[in-house]
This record gives structure tokens, sequence and C-alpha cells, in this order.
């Protein structure tokens, strides 16, 4: 008999559906602001160091959100998180975009863009929160893919901008339509979120590691976590930068106008939705090291071509490495973090905080330096990141469940892979859904679409329900 909760909460599909949709529309709103830098440079008469400090808002913003994004979450719950994160969005690029146009100044601008770095900070969170399990409650390995439809909403985003600027859109009226279609959008998908603590209680089981608890400076203390900081803060950096920086580097230092400007950052950012898409198979053959350090090589070789090639061509294929490159870091360093279940959360915590170190100090030292050296003299600061990340990339190597799984996907080659055809493209499928499916003969079904009551016997096995796992 089915209970009223089985008939009254979304069902998984509907719930891993709509965390794609918050994703995606994260991203638009990221981009949107990030594809209109070179108008607002413009409007403002802004010197490249100034730009820095503009930017900088949104950073401060992002801090912000992430410290309290926790606070938010476990009181209220991740649906009301993205909620308010999706508000606080809208508020905070709208009043930007009068501020730009109406020539409010420099300081109104900076306002708005730390109350839209604010709600950055804490959809991040909460949709990562909601993403991971709603991951569990399918069944399968899906966060990689949550973080593609980001980089599909921030392609989105670039190529609006893009074009807004040829067309020369005002800013206020493209980020007032895009700010209220953001946040209608991510409130209708927040409403089809599940509860994520359901899935909480059934973690620890007779099988499960031993809780122990630890405190957030223990967590800080751990080598590991420094390790895998200094991978996020590298790829972060990579990331963030081009995401900052790209447009106005290929026009001051390519001679491109503003719109082909733009342009160049629609480039960097489908190579990092490719590396994303196909990046996920990659790691479960060859796990996360082997691709972290070919990623690294992969990013300087592109970021080299851009600063030291003057050919336009050249430099844009350089930008397409670049995107490939930087595009799997921060998921495999979440991933990593996330490995023990016993610390998951602070260690996921603490590598973030870290990774957004890259968005606050980031902006303003390459806009200073750029001030002096040029952007494209000052991305050798990124490109000295990047390789320390690609160095440090051991620490990101499989531990406790991870490196089973990882040595059995080795061990079973192309006897697995051949059988999993009803997993997700890029992915295995779990044990059980490939034996339901030889049973059945047909698809396997997402578990949440059964009643509340059969699905929790399933959530309660670790290999079915995937463990405390996070991998992007």
């Amino acid at each position: 008999m089915t209970t009223t909760s089985a008939r009254t909460a979304p069902t998984t599909r509907a719930w891993i559906t709509a965390v794609f949709v918050a994703f995606t529309m994260s991203g638009l709103a990221i981009a949107t602001w990030l594809g209109r830098i070179p108008s607002v440079r413009d409007s403002l008469g802004a010197t490249t160091f100034e730009m820095g400090l503009l930017v900088l808002g949104m950073a401060v913003g992002s801090i912000g959100g992430l410290t309290f994004a926790g606070h938010i979450v476990a009181k209220v719950g991740a649906r009301r998180g993205v909620q308010v994160a999706s508000v606080c969005l809208a508020a905070g690029i709208v009043f930007a975009g009068f501020a730009v146009t109406f020539g409010w100044g420099f300081a109104t601008i900076w306002i708005g863009l730390v109350a839209f770095g604010f709600g950055n900070g804490l959809v991040d969170v909460s949709m990562n929160v909601s993403g991971a399990a709603a991951e569990k409650a399918g069944g399968r390995t899906i966060m990689p893919l949550f973080h593609a439809a980001f980089s599909v909403g921030t392609l989105a985003g670039a190529g609006l901008g893009a074009l807004t600027e040829a067309l020369d859109v005002p800013v206020v009226l493209h980020f007032a339509v895009l700010g209220v279609v953001i946040c209608l959008v991510m409130l209708a998908a927040a409403s089809r979120f599940g509860d994520e603590h359901r899935y909480e209680e059934h973690e620890d089981t007779e099988t499960s590691p031993t809780p122990v608890q630890l405190t957030r400076w223990q967590v800080w203390a751990q080598p590991s976590t420094l390790l895998i900081g200094v991978i996020v803060l590298g790829m972060a950096l990579a990331e963030g930068s081009a995401n900052d920086w790209l447009p106005l580097a290929m026009i001051d230092g390519h001679g491109l106008d503003n719109a082909a400007g733009s342009a160049v950052l629609t480039v960097f950012l489908a190579a990092m939705t490719a590396g994303r898409i196909a990046g996920s198979p990659l790691i479960d053959r060859f796990g996360r090291v082997p691709v972290l350090r070919v990623s690294a090589a992969v990013a300087v070789v592109g970021l080299g071509l851009l600063i030291f090639v003057d050919v336009i061509p050249i430099a844009i294929v350089g930008v397409v490495l670049w995107g490939l490159g930087a595009s799997l870091g921060f998921p495999m360093g979440m991933s990593a973090a996330a490995d023990d279940p016993r610390s998951a959360a602070l260690k996921v915590s603490a590598v973030a905080t870290i990774g957004y170190v890259a968005f606050l100090a980031g902006p303003p030292l390459i806009g200073f330096l750029g001030e002096h050296i040029g952007l494209l003299g000052a991305l050798l600061v990124v490109f000295v990141f990047i390789i320390a990340a690609g160095l440090a990339s051991g620490a990101a190597r499989e531990t406790g469940a991870a490196a089973e799984t990882l040595r059995r996907r080795r061990a079973g080659g192309d006897r697995r892979a051949d059988g999993a055809h009803g997993a997700a493209p890029g992915h295995q499928a779990p044990d059980h859904q490939r034996d339901a499916t030889q049973r059945g003969g047909g698809e396997p079904r997402l578990q949440a679409d059964r009643p509340d009551h059969a699905t929790d016997d399933t959530m309660a096995d670790p290999a079915s329900s995937g463990g405390a796992r996070t991998d992007r």
C-alpha cells in the first residue's frame, strides 16, 4: 500500500531533474554577469585594477554565502537554501544592472555584487547537498553530470552575453530579464527537491566505518586536507581567472573587440562543459591521479599558447585546451575530500573554503599585476598555480571504498562496461540495478519511483546507495 508521504513527495526522477535545473540556472546567473564585464568597464571607465576590486565584491559575497550556508541548510534544508539564494541572486544582479546603466557609482555596483555573490555561495552548497542526496536515492553516480549542467548554464549565459554585447543591449535590461527568469525557475525547481535528511539516517549500518567525531580544526590540520586544497585552489583559479579576465585579456592582449572577447569566453565554457561530460568515464577507468596530472598538463599548455603566442587562432586553440584541462579539477578535489565518510562533510567544507580563496584573492591580484605588466603577463600567476595543482595531485588518490571500487573497475575491464547498458552514459550501473535488468530484461527503475517503504531498505545498504561518496 502506498503511503501518504510516497504520494506527496517528489519522485527521485523529478528530484534529480530539479537539481539539474538548479545547477543550470546557477551557471546561467554567473555567466550573465561575466558576459557583460566589458560593457561594465566601459560604462565606468575603470582601470584593470579597479575592475579587479569590483569583481572582488562578488568573491566577498560568495565567501559569506559559503560560510553561512552550512548553518542555513542545517536549519531549513537545501530546498529553502536554494529558494533564499535565488532571491539574493536576482536582487543582486538586478540592482547591479541599474547601478551600471544609471551611473550610481562603483560602490553601489559593489554592493549589488556582494548580494549576488552571497546568493551564489549559498546556492552552491545547497544544490550540492541536495544533489548528493538525490544521487543516493537514484542509486547511481550523477554528480559529475550536475556540474556539467552548471557548465551548460554558463555556456548559455556567455552566449547571451556575447549577443547582447554585439546588439548593444542595455545592461539593466539584460540583467533584469535574466534575473527574474532565473529566480522564478529556481524557485519552481527547488519545490521539487526531496528531503535530503531522509537518507542520512540510513548511513550507519553494521558494515559502515565506526563514526569518529572530528572537530573542524582537526580536519584542517590533516596534511591531506591542505594538499587537496592546493589542487582545488589551483584548478579553481584556472577556472575563475578565465571567467573574470579572459574577455578582457583577449581584448587588451590580442586586439579583439568586446563582442569577440565575450565570444571567446563562450569557447572556454564550451570546452569546460565537454570536459566534464567526457571526463567521468576517464576517471572511472584510470583513477583521479592520472587524470588530474594530464588535466594540469593540458591546462598549462593551453594557457601557455594564450599568453606567449600572438596569433589569434592559436590563442583560441590554447583557450580550448585551457578549458578542457581545468574542467575536472574542482569536482575531483571535492570527491577526494569526501572519500572518508567519517570526516566527509567537514573536509569538503574545508577544501571548498580553500578553493574559494582563488575567487577572493585572484581577481585583485591579477588586476593589480595586469595594470603593470598587462593581463596576459598577469595570467602567469595562474600558470604557476596549475603546476602546483598537478604536483599535489597524488593527494587525490582514492582511499577506502573509493579505492576498492576503482580496483574492481580496472579488474572488470570491458566485460563490466558491456553489461552496463542500463547505466547513465559514462557511468557504471550499480550491482543491484544490473541484476534487476538481467532478471527482468528491461531498464532498471529509479528506486524512489517506488513507495517510500520500498526504498528504505535499499537506502540502508551502502553497496546500493553508494555510501557517503560525493563523486562529481
